[in-house]
């Protein structure tokens, strides 16, 4: 066994140990019961979104050879703007699939017409308003820009966000969302951008809760009446 002094150095040191990782381990415990109590399509938004949503389909389009695209076509898809159908050629440029005409970037009509196919029924509209940059901590950081910001009066804060270069639909935020990713960025310890599992400060209190849970076990083998009666035992 230990000598007093020990003891009492494993004893400081579990007690120190413990009340300076106690914070970040309540938050991991909370962020932990919210992420196992809540369903992930729920926070996704797809409560909120139309079920009964179906693609359009449209005839008659023109051939996307005929195109003005300068560097021929590599990627194509299809656009529906407001019923009327477009080419997303290249990842960069709409044209019109009834007259080839190039487009810019879709109107705040046409973004309100995609939101309302995605969306579903019985939403009212707050306003809708364009954003062009997003910082590390935005709800719609590392997605297409710019876009439109579909606001609709809900309690639980929904927005829509649209694509303007491309019109299609992004993503949707909400008030569970927004509360998940608060506690995925104190889970992840990720202060800067929330999705890294690689940073140093939380290798650094994982390695420290490793020690204070090896303390706690050293200090409950110093302390314990019955290992102290085996050891005295062994030593007769």
């Amino acid at each position: 066994m230990v000598n007093r002094h020990t003891a009492l150095k494993i004893r400081k040191t579990h007690r120190y140990l413990g009340l300076f990782m106690g914070i970040q381990f309540l938050l991991w415990t909370i962020s932990g019961m919210y992420f196992s109590w809540t369903d992930i399509d729920d926070i996704h938004g797809d409560h909120f979104k139309s079920s009964e949503y179906i693609p359009t389909t449209f005839n008659k389009l023109m051939s996307p050879s005929l195109l003005a695209v300068t560097n021929g076509i590599a990627t194509l898809e299809i656009r529906d703007l407001n019923n009327a159908p477009y080419y997303w050629v290249n990842n960069e440029q709409l044209y019109n699939a009834i007259d080839g005409v190039l487009k810019t970037n879709i109107s705040k009509e046409e973004a309100l017409y995609i939101a309302k196919k995605h969306m579903k029924s019985g939403l009212v509209v707050a306003n809708i308003e364009t954003i062009h940059e997003t910082g590390k901590h935005h709800e719609y950081r590392e997605k297409l820009l710019p876009a439109y910001v579909v606001s609709y009066e809900s309690e639980d804060a929904i927005k829509a966000y649209i694509s303007i270069n491309d019109g299609t639909f992004q993503t949707v935020r909400h008030r569970s969302w927004r509360w998940f990713d608060f506690l995925w960025m104190t889970h992840t310890m990720d202060y800067e951008g929330r999705d890294n599992f690689n940073t140093i400060v939380l290798r650094i209190f994982s390695l420290m809760g490793l020690i204070t849970i090896c303390s706690g076990f050293l200090l409950w083998f110093t302390s314990s009446p019955s290992v102290r009666k085996l050891s005295k035992r062994n030593k007769k």
